[in-house]
């Protein structure tokens, strides 16, 4: 199928992928687009001469892919997300093209290293942790399974910050990976949309105006531009795109103003288009950083939306079709505004009826809800939604008067269940639900593993579950293993390829061919030795990045993630404080040498989170100082982890730490990165934690602690966290050491705070928890010193872990929600 107004060229010639033709076309753009000789090319002139060859090979693929998806005229899907996290694409794109090998070859004719150029891209700052992550292991995987697919989401200028580590503190600084341009984009300014804030809204005029029909007048305007960037799938069978948006002002500086000598005030409405797309989650501790966190969430999810109906009114023509063409996901409730946002194009840009209009939206929406965690359902106060989006606050309203009366004609709601039910939170000062909001306007409702969906029904959405008792069903995740195995872990991926074959490659579940080998000695003394290979490339970039001097021989115990109290870092520092101890008390004991790495931001204004890893730096101070446990023990914190830092860092692991409270965590991709490579995990029966221990078997994974109905019952009857700590020794000492001042002698009461709240509630379950830590963490030790035992599990984690497969995740969605396989 045509597009209207569009003929059909001729094709051009399939480009060829022989290193000499790479090497030649590599030279070819390093001299007319980059405007470079050879001779006097620098490193990131290489790289970039690099990426527009590899571009060009998936722009023809790209092309394929889009005049395929319209001549079948079927179903494509919409994933909206505020947080794409990406990584580079250099390597990745040329891996999934089939072309790196060749790529490697061609550069290597021209003097040209690829590691050293590769190194020089820059993370794409769009994203924080496990969300942005997956949304970008899913673009991966719909493009490698041929599903349709259009990524949505906002092209932040300095995203999340760039950390760097003062005095142990964390300092939030600009990341300026777009400062030389992004050559993997292309702006598309013909598809710009406007985007409107505040005003008033009248009745809509006019014989043909229908009785819901409004017209909005915002009195503020932005204009959404788009900058697409081609994600390719496995073998480039097919390419999808990320449609990212960025604001611009309507004018963009008031003459009037700047003639009258108001310079700054002049530029006001540049400033203010550009705050919506400059930083990824502003700050929402103040009133500002709320409503800016708002406007960035209906920002895109408008410009998406008006995208994505002007798609379908080009090829379909009718906005009554569009629940049979297009998919749309959210991804968490950020883009959850997107409901109201569609009900009022369709009332008031399309005149429908009000039914209509919402049973077109309810058939149109799917929602992935990604945790339990009250204030990360967001809810926004009623008074700023309303100033900022008048339309849709009437909109909202209606739609929770046909939601509540619906409960009411169902019966079995009392008004607590009516009162969790609404849209609309009256516990207080009204606030408008985004995550009920969500829920109302989707067909389905989907958790992140079997435990999360579980107390999905349970908890936060149990009215909502027992008045829909069909839309929850779960779709437990997966990251894709081309960038996680194949890409980062080449020594570990070479081994298994010689050991099973190819078939992995395009079908992760048949890792378990290598089961066989996890009691080959040699082949476990191979394993053994990649594992080496990758602990020395990590230390060497520790050691060139924060100077730090890590022992390849010692255990790598680490944990990466955003910090968060509930993933709780501090129980691993309360234990690492406690294994201190123990070692200078004991140190003719045979302990295991162990090295603690930690990495991960914490949100500019959470400052117990900021507090924590104020502490990690505290405890290496002293641990890494102290002569009686030199060889041992060493803490180190890994400033500014990101996708790249986690390529390096992720096959290195020989012990994961998935140690977050029991019910919290909803899934977890980390763990199943670890694992594929190799390291065994340490963790509570938290979400995907369950089901990988089904998968990998209960021998092969270290679990600890309270589970999700042990820890709710706890809460619920009256738990006493200091009886706990008297009866604990080691827990006791750990926490008074730190709460006295031990670790911060120039501010003894630093961490009097944090230690009391484990002390006097311990709502994250530090106390409860850290015997049975601490006995597992004994537990690795015996294991660790069994080499051949050790290897054998790590073996069988790598084996057993194909279904956490992103592939198997996305075909569960595309043929049990969207539809569209």
């Amino acid at each position: 199928m045509t597009p209207k107004g569009q003929t059909t060229l001729p094709k051009p010639a399939p480009r060829q992928f022989d290193p000499d033709v790479l090497a030649r076309e590599i030279v070819e753009r390093l001299t007319y687009r980059i405007g470079k000789d050879a001779t006097a090319a620098q490193p990131h002139d290489w790289l970039h001469a690099v990426i527009l060859a590899i571009r060009d090979r998936v722009i023809d693929a790209w092309i394929d892919s889009t005049h395929k998806t319209y001549e079948e005229q079927g179903r494509r899907v919409y994933y909206l997300s505020l947080e794409f996290l990406i990584g580079r694409l250099m390597r990745d794109a040329a891996s999934n093209m089939e072309m790196l090998d060749d790529m490697q070859a061609a550069l290597a004719k021209l003097g040209v290293e690829i590691d050293l150029i590769a190194a020089l891209e820059p993370d794409a700052a769009l994203g924080n942790g496990g969300l942005g992550r997956l949304a970008a292991c899913f673009m991966e995987s719909m493009a490698t399974v041929d599903v349709p697919a259009y990524g949505y989401g906002i092209r932040y200028v300095n995203g999340m910050f760039r950390q760097e580590i003062s005095d142990g503190w964390q300092v939030e600084l600009p990341e300026t990976w777009l400062a030389h341009g992004n050559p993997w984009e292309f702006e598309r300014r013909e598809a710009s949309y406007e985007i409107g804030f505040g005003g008033l809204v009248d009745p809509a005029e006019g014989e043909d105006s229908g009785p819901h029909q409004m017209h909005w007048n915002p009195t503020e305007r932005v204009i959404a531009t788009p900058y697409d960037t081609p994600i390719a799938g496995w073998r480039g069978k097919r390419i999808n795109t990320l449609r990212l948006w960025t604001a611009q002002p309507i004018d963009p500086i008031l003459l009037d103003k700047f003639n009258a000598g108001d310079h700054l005030g002049a530029l006001a409405e540049s400033n203010r288009a550009e705050a919506l797309t400059r930083v990824l989650y502003p700050a929402d501790s103040s009133s500002a950083g709320q409503e800016l966190r708002l406007r960035q969430e209906y920002f895109f999810s408008s410009a998406s939306l008006q995208d994505i109906v002007r798609r379908h009114l080009q090829y379909f023509g009718s906005i009554l079709t569009l629940p049979d063409k297009a998919a749309i996901q959210l991804n968490d409730t950020h883009p959850a505004v997107a409901v109201a946002e569609l009900m009022r194009i369709l009332l008031d840009d399309h005149g429908l009826d009000f039914d209509e209009a919402w049973d077109i939206t309810r058939r149109t929406f799917s929602y992935t809800n990604h945790t339990l965690l009250p204030e990360a359902l967001e809810s926004w106060p009623v008074p700023l939604f309303e100033r900022l989006l008048p339309r849709h606050m009437q909109i909202v309203y209606a739609v929770n008067s046909r939601l509540l009366a619906e409960a009411r004609r169902a019966g079995g709601f009392d008004d607590q269940a009516i009162g969790t039910i609404s849209l609309i939170d009256e516990g207080g000062e009204r606030r408008v639900r985004m995550g009920n909001l969500a829920f109302a306007g989707s067909y389905s409702i989907n958790g992140v593993s079997a435990l999360h969906t579980d107390l999905m029904k349970e908890t936060v959405f149990a009215d909502l579950h027992r008045l829909y008792p069909t839309r929850i069903n779960n779709k437990t995740n997966g990251v894709t293993f081309r960038r996680w195995l194949m890409q980062c872990n080449h020594g570990l991926f070479e081994l298994i390829r010689e050991a099973i074959g190819d078939r992995f490659m395009d079908d992760a579940e048949a890792l378990r061919d290598l089961d066989p080998f996890a009691t080959d000695s040699a082949f476990q003394e191979k394993f053994l030795a990649v594992k080496r290979a990758n602990k020395v490339a990590l230390s060497n970039l520790l050691r060139q990045r924060v100077n730090a001097r890590i022992d390849p021989a010692a255990l790598y115990d680490i944990q990466i993630k955003r910090i968060h109290e509930y993933k709780r870092q501090l129980l691993n520092l309360v234990e690492t404080v406690s294994l201190y101890d123990q070692i200078r008390s004991h140190p003719e004991k045979d302990w295991a040498p162990r090295v603690k790495l930690f990495g991960g931001k914490a949100a500019s204004s959470y400052h117990n989170a900021k507090l924590i890893i104020k502490l990690a730096g505290d405890v290496a101070r002293v641990v890494n100082h102290d002569p009686a446990v030199q060889g041992l023990l060493k803490v180190q914190f890994v400033p500014n982890y990101n996708v790249s830092m986690a390529e390096v860092m992720i096959p290195a692991a020989d012990l994961s730490e998935q140690i977050s409270t029991a019910g919290m965590e909803a899934s977890g991709t980390g763990n199943m990165k670890f694992a594929v490579n190799g390291a065994l995990t340490i963790g509570t029966l938290d979400g995907a934690n369950v089901e990988m221990r089904d998968h990998v078997g209960g021998d092969n994974i270290i679990i600890f602690g309270l589970t999700a109905q042990e820890v709710n019952g706890k809460r619920a009857n009256g738990y006493v966290p200091a009886d706990v700590i008297g009866q604990s020794k080691e827990l006791r000492q750990a926490l008074n050491a730190i709460a006295s001042g031990v670790f911060s002698p120039d501010d003894p009461d630093r961490y009097k705070g944090l230690i009391d709240g484990i002390q006097t509630h311990d709502w994250f379950m530090v106390a409860a928890d850290f015997d049975s830590y601490s006995a597992a963490q004994r537990r690795v030790d015996t294991l660790w010193a069994d080499q051949s035992l050790w290897a054998q599990k790590a073996i069988y984690n790598v084996a057993r872990m194909g279904w956490f497969s992103s592939d198997r995740t996305i075909r569960e969605y595309a043929t049990q929600i969207w539809k569209v396989l």
